[in-house]
């Protein structure tokens, strides 16, 4: 139990931890409006995140099967909405600009609305669940336990990932240091999305 314990803790903190279209809205979004307000979208992509587990468990893969038309609608909605989180995390004004008070951090619901549209999260759960479950003698157990170690070791990467931006938020005081950073974090996003659609 142990090791299978600590194999799907490595596998999930390598899946999570890559940088992909949540962790790295999660590090724009604490270098734009810093850690405190960038909770409520960290929030949001953990409850989506969980909805993706409860998706994964109940037979996802089994519904993409069936209609393989589905799996492209799911991820083409979820790379359009990760471009336009994107999009805002991009265009949002510098922190000493007269009209910052117009632009809103991501909220919950722009966090659940990504996680539960990102391929890489459905990807990455069915890759788990079909590979490292833990060894429970009951099924149901054993992927419910499995789904909250999954939940645990991701909100933990995505803290870091939301902190680590927090830290860069001093070159975001710098106008142009910050337009150019957040644009790179932008096209940083858009690139994993493409990523993600090409596998």
């Amino acid at each position: 139990m142990f090791e299978s314990l600590v194999t799907l803790i490595t596998t999930t903190a390598l899946l999570f931890g890559s940088p992909g279209p949540a962790p790295l809205a999660l590090a724009a979004t604490g270098a734009t409006f810093g850690v405190r307000q960038g909770l409520p979208f960290l929030f949001g992509i953990l409850a989506g995140l969980s909805a993706a587990i409860i998706g994964a468990t109940v037979g996802l893969a089994a519904f993409f099967a069936a209609v393989p038309s589905a799996r492209f609608s799911v991820q083409l909605a979820g790379a359009l909405y990760i471009i336009f989180i994107a999009y805002k995390i991009a265009i949002a004004p510098t922190l000493d600009s007269s009209d910052k008070s117009t632009q809103s951090p991501p909220r919950f619901r722009d966090g659940f609305i990504l996680n539960l549209l990102n391929p890489k999260a459905y990807a990455a759960f069915l890759a788990i669940f079909s590979q490292f479950i833990l060894p429970f003698s009951n099924s149901i157990t054993a992927s419910a336990v499995t789904g909250l170690v999954c939940l645990i070791v991701a909100a933990f990467v995505d803290v870091i990932w939301l902190y680590l931006g927090g830290q860069l938020r001093p070159l975001f005081e710098k106008p142009k240091s910050a337009r150019l950073m957040r644009v790179i974090f932008a096209i940083l996003m858009i690139i994993a999305v493409a990523i993600v659609l090409i596998k």
